[in-house]
């Protein structure tokens, strides 16, 4: 991944601003005998937010920004006059940024406690909150203390680490192994142009292409890097890139036709997503067998017989483009069901 611009985790450390304190002051003007208390109130601390971004696909610019500070609310002053409020540090993300705050539990150990995600342009998602402005001493005022000589200090920011995940937001994920035939796929029913070449792990970082159906209808599909058997343990890419495929609402297995064991394939891949995760057993799943452009319908239907069960099946070839209008539709089918 050396010199890769995809950058899908980072961590961060960020503090909230400190709120400014009340002012305790007393009107003094020529005169006023005795002026009241007329003390203002302080501004409120900036605010660490992350907000939706359309236009960033990756969380590189925060590889180099780790440190995010807010500054501190002004503190009020006379006349009842507030202090300015601080400026919020707005962090732009990627679509699909999942936000883990660390913390540290009773055993000493450290946890990752989820926050929330941004899943929409200019959604906002509050990290830290600004400490609020305190009050002034005109608002202690009363019929038995007419002169208070005190103001509310500023309420203290907030200040932790939190880690920033990116998960890949597409209607279709491409699962298969190393040369299942992924990238050729994207590249043939989109205008992405992924890295394709004739060995593992050709694929580093998730690709996206929009695929344009029938009528206009267009849908997004992601070509995620190869799985291998273990890649749960952390094998292989591992854990790096199967988060991605939490994202997408049809996941389609992509197994070639010279595989030694089709439905053996399926079954590895399907283990692995499991074992990360069981929830992914409830999405859409559909298999492609690739590469079928040798195959003639004789063996096509002879090798239907040793497919999984309880799963629709298609035989494809990206490079001649047998059956990938077919593929199309039968996606499009699965989004909306």
């Amino acid at each position: 991944m050396a010199g890769s611009n995809f950058v899908d985790y980072v961590k961060i450390f960020a503090r909230s601003g400190h709120g400014g304190a009340g002012s305790a002051h007393f009107r003094r003007e020529k005169f006023v005998a005795f002026g009241g208390p007329d003390g203002g109130d302080g501004g409120r601390g900036g605010s660490i937010v992350l907000q939706g971004d359309s236009q960033y696909w990756t969380l590189i610019h925060l590889k180099y920004q780790r440190h995010q500070f807010a500054e501190d609310g002004e503190g009020g002053s006379g006349a009842r006059s507030s202090g300015k409020d601080a400026r919020d540090i707005v962090i732009p993300v990627p679509l699909g940024t999942v936000a883990k705050r660390v913390v540290e539990n009773e055993q000493g150990e450290t946890e990752l406690v989820p926050v929330g995600e941004v899943t929409a342009d200019g959604e906002r998602l509050v990290l830290l909150k600004g400490g609020r402005g305190g009050l002034g001493n005109w608002h202690f005022k009363s019929a038995t203390n007419q002169a208070p000589r005190y103001a509310q200090p500023g309420e203290e920011g907030d200040e932790g680490a939190f880690v920033l995940e990116l998960k890949v937001l597409a209607d279709v994920g491409l699962v298969g192994f190393p040369n299942a035939g992924k990238s050729t796929l994207l590249s043939v029913v989109s205008a992405a142009k992924p890295k394709i070449a004739n060995y593992a792990f050709t694929t580093l970082e998730p690709n996206l292409g929009i695929v344009e159906c029938r009528d206009g209808k267009s849908f997004v599909m992601a070509d995620i890097p190869g799985i291998i058997e273990g890649a749960h343990e952390g094998r292989g890419l591992g854990l790096r890139f199967l988060r991605h495929i939490e994202r997408n609402s049809v996941l389609l297995f992509m197994v070639p036709a010279d595989a030694d064991d089709i439905r053996r394939e399926y079954e590895i891949l399907l283990g692995e997503l499991t074992q990360y995760n069981p929830e992914l057993l409830d999405k859409q799943r559909l298999l492609a067998v690739t590469k079928s452009d040798m195959l003639d319908e004789q063996l096509i239907a002879e090798m239907r017989t040793h497919l999984p069960e309880g799963i629709p099946a298609l035989f494809i070839s990206s490079v001649t483009g047998y059956n990938i209008p077919q593929l199309k539709d039968l996606l499009w089918e699965a989004l909306h069901k």
